[in-house]
This record gives structure tokens, sequence and C-alpha cells, in this order.
């Protein structure tokens, strides 16, 4: 498939070495050389695939880990003299501080430019991996995993913001499905190879690996990236920050630790009381605040609301059933390791082709039939895997899964990018932030509630039927994302493409 081009005539000369490329704050070798090289890869007309390539592989190098020692909790427990319930954490942790730190990283980059906060991300992730491989016991563990989970959630909200920027509204989509291909695959990938990776090197290999890569990736967007503009005069809003993180916090953790410490525990009770009160205290707050985190008029914009509301319930039923699907295969079929990560990866691989040819497909038939058809993909994955039993041939567990993988991939990129069509250029950031926070959300509680409902229902009716329930959960749970999904609007595709344009000082003065 051809990679289509965009027009570059009508940037400003000074991007390319013309009249003011440098002015007299550029006055180093190494920031001239770099400049130089900017400017000469900017007259590309490839150079909007250039940027989403760069930023897609520091996104992988940033995702990939999130999830990856779930599959060696039991001997890091052991290694480090712990429980399995405390270095659950090493997995728990980073869910948590990614998806509550986005918000306020995404707000960072609409304020002070995407491409500086991108690289400082970069550079911290780099630096907590190393950090992680010399962990000396579980508490350092999880404490760099979270800290480099928290510094790492930059890389989503500022990697859609540039993106977004290079592409007119109307290629946003085909942009998207390849965002959506990493961001979602990463993870995944990570859980169904660190298996292998770990029996065969340790654990510690994964983050001394890590290492090298985002180094690599900060190089390229050092080189590469085009800062985009700060606003001046704005405040960062961090009571709104604060106010969001303690309800995201409150209530993932209470979800989170509830089916193991019980949902009469204290701290879950706390936690489930104060996620409304801080939520309504953000709206409160939000809606009188001279620079809000995120202008509560978006909200009464049918893309972005509905988008979000989407992606929630799809990423209920998809993340929930990646997680109790490998625990079925094991504890029914008594399926080996090896084989349920042979038949697991249908779902990323699914993924991985649906994704990118889904983001030129949703430009002929629009975001929504995209968003529609694609949740009933999902709708359609559950159903199937909850018909599963002894005696089922594999090949129905590999379409099933499939199922899955193809309708994330067809509706996440038509959501994200209407999602990001609906809001104002300068809050892509903390939009697309709020929109991975929603969908960390829906995983977290899927995953919980699935897992929950596959537990409590096999005493009554069975493990087999405990999981075809746990299974119909999610399957209900995707069929709310369909009736969410047909309120979303189509882009306009009458209005002439506009071609992409930057604004002048995208490669002047670019330091992070």
């Amino acid at each position: 498939m051809a990679v289509p081009s965009l027009d570059t005539r009508q940037l400003p000369p000074e991007l390319f070495g013309g009249p003011g490329a440098h002015d007299d704050a550029v006055t180093s070798r190494s920031q001239r050389w770099r400049h130089h090289w900017q400017g000469r890869i900017a007259t590309s007309p490839r150079y909007p695939w250039i940027v989403l390539a760069v930023v897609l592989f520091g996104l992988f190098s940033v995702g990939f880990t999130i999830t990856i020692l779930s599959v060696s909790i039991p001997s890091i427990a052991a290694e480090f003299d712990s429980n399995v319930s405390t270095i659950t954490w090493v997995v728990t942790g980073p869910l948590l501080a990614f998806a509550v730190a986005g918000p306020a990283m995404g707000k960072l980059g609409d304020l002070y430019g995407h491409r500086r906060v991108y690289c400082w991300s970069m550079a911290a992730v780099g630096v907590f991996a190393a950090l992680t491989a010399l962990s000396w016991n579980a508490g350092s563990l999880i404490g760099f995993r979270t800290l480099g989970a928290a510094t790492g959630a930059a890389v989503g909200p500022a990697s859609i913001a540039m993106i977004n920027r290079m592409f007119p509204r109307e290629k946003r989509v085909q942009a998207m499905g390849y965002w959506s291909m990493v961001g979602a695959g990463g993870p995944v990938i990570g859980v169904v190879a660190g298996g292998p990776i770990v029996e065969a090197f340790g654990w510690r290999w994964i983050f001394i690996a890590q290492v090298p890569l985002t180094f690599i990736g900060l190089v390229l967007a050092l080189v590469l990236l085009p800062e985009t503009e700060r606003r001046e005069r704005v405040a960062f809003d961090w009571r709104g920050a604060l106010l969001l993180a303690a309800g995201a916090t409150s209530l993932l953790f209470a979800i989170n630790r509830g089916p193991l410490w019980g949902w009469s525990d204290p701290f879950i009770l706390a936690g489930l009381g104060l996620a409304p009160v801080a939520v309504a205290a953000f709206i409160f707050w939000e809606a009188r605040a001279p620079s809000a985190l995120l202008p509560l008029t978006y909200l009464r914009r049918r893309n972005f609301t509905f988008g979000i509301i989407t992606q929630f319930f799809t990423n209920f039923a998809y993340m929930g059933g990646f997680v109790i699907t490998p625990i079925f295969l094991y504890a029914v079929f008594g399926y080996p390791e090896t084989k349920i990560g042979g038949l697991m990866i249908a779902r990323p691989l699914a993924f991985s082709i649906t994704g990118p040819l889904a983001g030129y497909v949703a430009l002929r038939v629009g975001e929504r039939t995209a968003a529609v058809v694609g949740s009933m993909c999902v709708v359609a994955s559950m159903v199937a895997l909850s018909s599963v039993a002894l005696g089922t041939s594999d090949l129905v567990v590999i379409v099933a899964l499939a199922l899955s993988g193809i309708g994330l991939g067809c509706s996440a990129p038509a959501l994200a990018a209407s999602m990001v069509n609906s809001v104002e250029d300068h809050d892509i950031g903390v939009a697309g932030a709020f929109q991975q926070m929603m969908t960390q959300l829906g995983v977290v509680i899927g995953i919980q509630v699935m897992l929950t409902v596959s537990v409590v229902r096999t005493a009554s009716v069975g493990e087999v039927a405990a999981y075809g329930e746990a299974y119909l959960v999610g399957g209900a749970m995707a069929a709310v994302g369909v009736v969410t999904a047909c309120f979303v609007r189509s882009s306009n595709r009458s209005v002439p493409e506009a071609p992409v344009s930057f604004p002048a000082a995208s490669f002047k003065n670019t330091v992070v």
C-alpha cells in the first residue's frame, strides 16, 4: 500500500534553512547541524510519516514493559523473599500511574511544547528502566516501575498531539490507525513475549534492553521532531490535576484491590467513597478555573464524549477477555504456557493488521461506521468465547480472539481521530491524555470485574460456565459501546484537504 504524501509547499521558508533559519541564539555547531538536517528532512513530502514513525518507536519502547512482568510475579516474589500479593504491584502500580499522570502530562505538553515534554519523558523512562534493572528489593522494584510509568505517561499524549498537528483533519484517522496499533499492541506484546524472554534471560534483561531503546528514541526525537508552540501567560491547573488524580487513583485502587482485600475493607470503602467526591470537586473547580485542565465545554461535544465512552466499554471487554482467556485455557483445558501463548498471539496479530488498514477504510466509510462495526466485532468475540468448552476446537478460540483484535483495531483509530478533531489544537495533548485515562479505567475495571465473575460463579455453576458468564458480561459492556458509537459523527469529507502547516519556530531554538 503506497504511503500518501502531503503538500509541504506552504511551509515557511525559515523551516528549510532560508532567511531567519538561524538566529543569534543558535550558536553552537551541534545546534546548527541539527537544524540543518531538520530543515532538509522537513522538505520531504514524507516528513509527516517520518514523524509518525519516530513517535511510534518511542511509544513502543515505553509501553511494551507496562504489563510484561505479569508473567514473572511468582519468580520475582521468590527472588526478593516477598509474597505474590506485594509483587503484584509491579504491574498494578504502573497501570495506576500511567492512567493518573496522563492528563497532567498532556496539559504540560499543551502549555510548554510537546516535543520538549516528549523528550524529557523518554529520558526519564530510560533512567528508571536502568534503575529497575538494578532493583535490590520489592520496594525499590515497585517504586522504580511506578515512577517510570508516571513519567512515561507523557509519551502517549505528546505523540498524539504531534501526529495530529502533522496531518490534516481528513488524514488523522489513517495516522491514528498506526498509533492505536502500537499504543494498544505494545503492552499486549509485552504479556505474550514476556514469558519466553524471562525464561531465557531473566526479568532484569527486559529493562536492560529498554535503556538503549529509549536512548535511540530520544536521539531520533531530538533530531527529527518539530516543536509545537508554547502558550504564553497560561498557568498550569495544579488544583484540577490533583483533584482528577485523586478521583482516578481512589477508584482504580478500590477496584483493583477490592477482590483481594474484600469489598467491606475500610480502605476499599474509603476509595469508593472518595472517587465521586473528588470527581465532583474537579468538575466544580474546572467550571470556574481561569485556565482549566480540561475545558468542560468539550464534554458537550458528542465526538469527544461518546468517543471516550465507547473506548471505555470496548476496552472493558477487550482487556478483560485477554486476561481471563489464558487462565481459562490453563485451568479448564490444561494447556501448557507455550501453547496458550501461541493461541493468544491471534489477537495482537489481528490488531496489528487491522489497525492501519482500518484507518484507510474509515476515510471512505466514516468514523461512525468504523466504530460501530469494530464494537460489534468485540461483542461477537465475547459471545464466541462464552461458548468455548471441553472438546471445542482451538480454531474457535483463535477466531474469537482474532475478532477482538479486529474489533479494537477497527474502532480505536476512528474514535481517537474523531475525538481529537473535536477539540482545539492547543488542547490536543490533554484531550489525548484524558482519553488515555478513561481507556485505562475501562481496562482495569474490565479485568477486575470479569475475573471476579469467573471466580465467584465457579462454585455455583461450574468452572466452564463461570468463565462463559464472565465473557458474556464483557459482551454486554461492549454492546453498550455499540450503542454509544452510533452517536459519533463522521468527518465532513467534502471539505478540500488543506496543506499541512507548521509554526515558523518549529525548528528554531528547539532545545529540551
